[in-house]
């Protein structure tokens, strides 16, 4: 995606410009995959300000890696200029610093306390007058906003996973172990197309689903149980979210019935408020209020959703305490839950990304049913 990757650039070097720096110095690694495609493990980016000293006539942007990934970096990140060296952050301050630029951007919540102090020391032995300053979350502002090409990617990650879920719950799922089902639905996506798992799968049993965030293990299936499942694919990257619920075997009792009809009602509204220009806490809130008059507040102790993209939990948060406000095309998810210690928990969640009404209203990239399914 060399387009959409100039793209995101420019995009960049627009922010750059208003914020009084020459260049900035991109050392997230997932920053630099955003901004260049490059999917090697050490790798930092330097992108010039438009008219910047040392931009020159080039694509304005110079990508370093080390000889590992020279090859790789040529293919995946074509139309930037490359430069090998092991220390990357370093070596880019030092050609910025030779180029003519002053001031050099930082992602400074993402370098330890040491590389501040190297960076800054490399730009004073080449510059008298150079300066650090800190670029801030400029990056990770302008990756809330999905383009077309990482939307289809996340629309594809998201079937694979309704895929393989489909067919994991056709299968005779009593007697099996949490970790059995866990790594039977994993290998499913892997057959699928998915790069990787988007995150450690969640299966969780009977008591076990009262626990949001419950670690596979050795308890089997039983009649009854309530069947919580929260995972999701990768694939080029970007991170596909579910999460169902499901009971085993019998029909539910009239207290799961009671728990799992309200966080149903609850993730409908909050789906339902994801519109472009809303308050992000507005749409926690809509969902939380149903949870609220139905008497459960108590046992929804986190908040409603998140980004996605090229990781699993990004910008924007959705919660009590969330700032900001949605815009057209961000993903996010929409994960209401209760959990009631000791006995079971309920936690329905969809992957949508926020679309004006007159377009339909939110993409829903999760279709598997809500409805709730005995098996």
């Amino acid at each position: 995606m060399p387009e959409a990757h100039d793209r995101r650039r420019d995009r960049l070097r627009s922010r750059l410009a208003g914020a009084g720096a020459d260049v900035a110095l991109i050392t997230n690694l997932v920053n630099v995959r955003y901004l260049t495609g490059f999917t090697g493990s050490n790798a930092a980016l330097l992108v010039y300000t438009p008219g910047a000293p040392g931009e020159g006539s080039g694509p304005g942007a110079v990508l370093c890696t080390d000889s590992r990934y020279a090859t790789q970096a040529v293919e995946e990140s074509p139309g930037v200029e490359l430069l090998v060296e092991r220390a990357c952050a370093q070596a880019l301050t030092t050609r910025a610093a030779r180029s003519g630029a002053v001031r050099l951007a930082i992602e400074e919540q993402h370098v330890t306390v040491e590389l501040y102090r190297e960076l800054g020391r490399v730009l004073a032995e080449e510059s008298t007058a150079g300066e650090l300053v800190n670029l801030g979350r400029v990056v990770e502002d302008l990756r809330r906003i999905k383009d077309p090409e990482e939307i289809a990617a996340l629309r594809i990650a998201c079937e694979i996973g309704d895929r393989a879920l489909s067919e994991m719950i056709e299968s005779i799922l009593v007697g099996r172990t949490e970790r059995h089902i866990a790594m039977e639905l994993e290998r499913r996506m892997a057959d699928h197309g998915a790069d990787a798992v988007a995150f450690p799968t969640v299966v969780a049993t009977g008591p076990n689903s009262a626990i949001p965030h419950h670690d596979p293990g050795d308890r089997r299936v039983e009649d009854g149980d309530f069947l919580k499942i929260d995972f999701g694919a990768r694939y080029r990257g970007y991170h596909g979210d579910m999460t169902r619920t499901f009971v085993i075997g019998t029909e539910p009792a009239a207290w799961q019935q009671e728990i799992y009809s309200v966080v149903f009602a609850a993730q409908k509204a909050g789906r339902e408020a994801l519109v472009p220009g809303v308050e992000a806490v507005a749409v926690d809130k809509a969902a939380r209020d149903v949870i609220a008059q139905a008497g459960f507040l108590d046992f929804f102790g986190h908040g409603l959703g998140h980004g996605v993209g090229l990781e699993i939990h990004e910008d924007p948060h959705l919660g009590p305490t969330a700032t900001g406000k949605l815009d057209a095309c961000m993903p996010v998810t929409v994960e209401p839950g209760i959990y009631l210690p000791g006995r079971g928990g309920v936690r329905i969640e969809d992957t949508l990304v926020v679309r004006p009404l007159e377009d339909g209203g939110p993409e829903l990239l999760t279709i598997t049913t809500k409805e709730l399914l005995v098996l």
